[in-house]
Parts: C-alpha cells; structure tokens; sequence
C-alpha cells in the first residue's frame, strides 16, 4: 500500500492545527485514478475550512484543498478516458493537500497541451467558478458592464478574459494600488482601489454605462454599494465573503460576529420594485453536479483559454508560509505549491 504525505488537520479552527503526516492510500476503485501530484492551488475556501468558518467544512480530521495537478500512476478496472502517465488536473471536495490522491475518474482532465503542472493546479476552481458565475448565473452579454471584485486574483483574472471574449466591458476592483499594472497588462477597462469614496469612484469609472452585473466576493458596504447601483436587470453573483477573512492564525469572534450583525440587509420587496437580482453559489454545489460539471467543462473548452496567471509558488513544506500570505491580501494571481 502506498504512503502518501499529506496535510492534515484533526479539527477545523486554527492554522497551528494543520500538520504534515504520512498516511496509507489504498488502490484506486474501479472508477478511480490515482494521482501522484505535482502541484497544489491555493483557495480561500481552504483558509475558511481550516479556521472553521466555511459551512462544508468536514467534521473531525480532514485534508484541506480543493485543486491538485499531477501525473496518473493507477487506474481502476471501469476507467477508460485516461491512462497511466497521462498528466492531469483536478477537483476535489477537499483532500487535496497531499502527494498522492484517489479520485472519480469525472473529476479530472488532462492538462492542455503547453501547460505545465503549476498552471494546470490553478485553472478549474478559479475557471469553474468564474464562468459558471458570468453565463450560467450572470447571463453575460455581448457589451454588458461587469464589475469584478478581487480583480488581480485567481478568479478575477480568468473572469476578466473570459468577459473580454464575449465582448463585455469590465471593471476591475482591486484591494492596493500595486496591482494597478497587472489589470492594465490583462485588459481590464477600467479599475477602482477599493476605499471609503468607493461610491464615487464606481459612478465615475462607469461613465454613464449601466452596471449590468458584478461578481461579488467582498461583501459589507461594497457589496451594499454595487447593488444600490446595477441598472434594472442587473445582477450579483455572491460566491464569497472576503471582509471575514484575517491574518490571524485562528478566528476572532468578536469582530466576526460584528461583521455578520452589521451585514447588509436587503428588502425582497425592494428587490421587485428595483428588478433586481442576487444569487449566490459555492463550488462545493457544483462539484455534486456532475452533468453540470462536465459541460461546463466542455464549454470553458470551446472558449480555448489562456494558461493562468502565477503569482507565487512554494514548495509543498512551506504550505504555511504560503498560507499566511495568501491570507494576507498582498498575492495577484495564484498562489500555487510544489511538490518535488
């Protein structure tokens, strides 16, 4: 049997809790490839679940991580889409802390072609998530304004190309004026750094264009903000919450809890008289949808994307490090580990 290290923490609420073990790993079932990985993304959903904050956080012992790329050493019996040695990313609903990984063969795709193993480990959560937010939920359109929060990131970057090939006019907000250049060089129309005068820096960007729709990860005022100025028909697409993030090593509830009571509340009733609309998703759902899944797959596919940005890259012992500075707000890009 195969022994696998992996990053494991024996309950959710602190990044000191999170420890490097070796552990056995069985054969693959039969609808199962294993996967010795290369590298490992980052997301923010795996801050939430290792500090306890994120709803489908696993009870008791679990590996964080939700991307993974690496090369197949092992199939099951009833696989036949992929063969050993074939290089692959993946999705998985946690578990992807690890050198070695078993996963259902519909969860994984081999790498484009010119790829390496650090871009293939930053493309599916932030491209899932990014193009299901925009078509499936946004209904994007050919000349729509779309305002995209966390602009430099992961998710903000794909999302912006992916406006950008249909046409859309995209504002990009970011956190600190040091990635300012970054949306430049990826195309972004136009940028606020997010701060008190947001209000009038959005009016201003715009420019007299409608706010179609925004992709909604920050929340608290600058959520209020945005929604307060969609045009008629315009939408939010909520898929995170960055206000409660931290650089702390474990949650401080007070403050927490003072950010959920002084959320921004909105009105359904005001919601018919503005004809405006919210929807909100995690990944964590779609990754159940498996149908769903794939022809989104197929769909990003056919948009014939670029490889990722890379912002930072680790090697896979320093997974703390790079956890405290992707919760740092400072990263652009991915924040991606390696493993030799």
């Amino acid at each position: 049997m195969l022994i696998r290290k992996s990053y494991r923490t024996a309950k959710a609420g602190s990044f000191s809790k999170l420890k490097l073990v070796e552990e056995e790993l069985p054969n693959p079932k039969s609808d199962e490839v294993q996967v010795k990985v290369k590298a490992v993304g980052l997301n923010f959903a795996d801050v939430f679940a290792i500090l306890g904050l994120y709803s489908a956080t696993p009870e008791g012992s679990f590996i964080p991580g939700l991307e993974y790329s690496g090369e197949i050493i092992a199939k099951g019996d009833e696989v036949q889409d992929f063969e050993i040695g074939d290089r692959v990313m993946g999705v998985t609903r946690f578990g992807g802390y690890t050198s070695h990984i078993n996963i259902d063969a519909a969860y994984v795709n081999k790498i484009p072609v010119g790829w390496n193993f650090e871009e293939g480990a930053s493309f599916l959560v932030q491209a899932l998530t990014a193009y299901y937010g925009l078509f499936h939920l946004g209904n994007l359109h050919k000349g729509d304004t779309v305002l995209i929060h966390s602009a430099a990131g992961g998710v903000g970057l794909l999302a912006n190309r992916m406006a950008q090939k249909t046409g859309a006019y995209t504002i990009g907000t970011i956190g600190s004026a040091a990635k300012i250049d970054l949306l430049k060089k990826e195309g972004y129309q136009k940028y606020i750094v997010r701060s008190k005068h947001f209000k009038k820096d959005l009016e201003q960007v715009l420019e007299g264009r409608e706010l179609n729709l925004i992709m909604e990860c920050i929340g608290g005022k600058i959520f209020k903000t945005g929604y307060d100025m969609l045009a008629p028909q315009g939408r939010v697409i909520n898929y995170g919450s960055a206000r409660y993030g931290d650089t702390k090593n474990s949650p401080n509830w007070p403050r927490l809890a003072w950010l959920y009571l002084t959320r921004p509340k909105i009105d359904p009733q005001k919601m018919i008289e503005s004809n405006k609309g919210i929807l909100g998703f995690n990944l964590i759902w779609l990754y159940d949808k498996k149908d769903l899944m794939k022809q989104i797959l197929k769909e990003l596919e056919n948009l014939n994307m670029e490889a990722p940005h890379i912002g930072h890259q680790f090697k896979f012992e320093e997974m703390h490090n790079a956890l405290k500075l992707f919760q740092s707000g400072k990263t652009v890009g991915k924040v991606v580990l390696v493993i030799e």
